[in-house]
C-alpha cells in the first residue's frame, strides 16, 4: 500500500475553473467593474424582496414541489400565451429549475446520448459544451461571423448528419446581442424538419431586448415547439441572480424526461424564491 493520494480520472480533463469565477475574482481583487457575469451593479425590485420576506414569514421554508410552485407555473403559462400566442400546460409542460443553467443541463442530459452530435453557435455560453461532453455527446461548432453574427444556413445544413441529435441556440445572443427573427426559426425548421433533431432555445435575455422587432421565441413556431425546449431565467429579468430561479417549457414527453434528470439534480428549487416570483 502506498501513501500516494487516490486521484479520480477527470471526466472533463480539458476544463479548469469557469472563466466567470476567475474574472469575478479578479474584478473583486482590483475593485474593477465586472463585465464578465450576467448580473447588474444594482439591486432587484424592492417588491420582490418584500414578497420573499413575506413567504419566509408565512412558512414557505420546506421543499417546494419537484416541478415548481403551481401558481408560478400557471403564471409562466399565462405569460407565454400573452407574449407568444401559445399556452403550455402548466402541469405537464413547465418545470421550474435552479436557474437557467440547471434547466440547460437537465435538458441536454435528457436529450443527448453517447455519440450524438450537438450543433452550437459560437460564441456560446460556456456551460453547453461540458454538459454535452458529460452525456457522451460531440459538439459541432458553427462560428457566427461579425459584424452581424447571423446564421449562414447553407453552412448549417452542411453540419447536419445522421448523428445530429440537438441544436442549441441563444437569442438574444450573448455576447453579440444578435436577435433571432421569425425568418430564422423558419429556416431552422426547414433544415431539420426531415430529421429527428431536438432544439434548445436559450432565451434568458428575452426581456433585455432593444431591437425594433422584439423577441421572437421558439415557442411561437408551431412546428418547432413540438420538439423544442425554451429556457428562461428570473435572475436575468429581475436582477435577482442569487435567487437561482429559472424554468424550461417543453412538450410533455420532453418535459417528462427533463424532470427525471431534474429530480436527481436538485429535486426542487428554493420555496420562498419561487413563491415570491409569482
Amino acid at each position: 500500500m502506498t501513501n500516494n493520494p487516490l486521484i479520480p480520472q477527470s471526466k472533463l480533463p480539458q476544463l479548469g475553473t469557469t472563466i466567470f469565477t476567475q474574472m469575478s475574482a479578479l474584478a473583486q481583487q482590483h475593485q474593477a467593474i465586472n463585465l464578465s457575469q450576467g448580473f447588474p451593479d444594482f439591486d432587484g425590485p424592492r417588491y420582490l424582496q418584500e414578497r420573499l420576506a413575506h413567504h419566509v414569514a408565512q412558512g414557505a421554508n420546506q421543499y417546494a414541489p419537484m416541478t415548481g410552485v403551481q401558481a408560478l407555473r400557471e403564471a409562466i403559462a399565462q405569460k407565454t400565451e400573452r407574449l407568444y400566442g401559445y399556452q403550455p400546460d402548466a402541469d405537464s409542460d413547465i418545470t421550474v429549475t435552479a436557474g437557467a443553467t440547471e434547466a440547460l443541463y437537465a435538458a441536454i442530459t435528457a436529450l443527448v446520448r453517447n455519440g450524438d452530435e450537438v450543433i452550437c453557435f459560437d460564441p456560446s455560453y460556456d456551460s453547453y459544451a461540458p454538459a454535452i461532453a458529460l452525456s457522451g455527446g460531440i459538439v459541432k461548432r458553427m462560428a457566427l461571423q461579425p459584424p452581424h453574427f447571423r446564421v449562414d444556413w447553407q453552412e448549417f445544413a452542411a453540419l447536419l448528419s445522421e448523428r445530429t441529435r440537438l441544436v442549441i441556440l441563444n437569442t438574444p445572443h450573448n455576447p453579440s446581442a444578435t436577435v433571432w427573427q421569425q425568418a430564422d426559426f423558419a429556416a431552422l425548421w426547414q433544415a431539420i424538419a426531415g430529421h429527428e433533431i431536438f432544439v434548445i432555445s436559450d432565451e434568458v435575455y428575452e426581456h433585455i431586448n432593444f431591437s425594433q422587432q422584439g423577441h421572437a421565441s421558439v415557442l411561437a413556431h408551431p412546428q418547432l415547439r413540438e420538439r423544442a425546449v425554451a429556457v428562461s431565467s428570473f435572475g436575468k429579468t429581475y436582477h435577482m441572480t442569487g435567487w437561482k430561479v429559472g424554468y424550461c417549457v417543453a412538450p410533455a414527453p420532453i418535459s417528462a424526461e427533463i424532470r427525471k434528470v431534474h429530480q436527481y439534480l436538485t429535486f426542487s428549487v428554493n420555496y420562498p424564491g419561487t413563491a415570491g416570483a409569482c
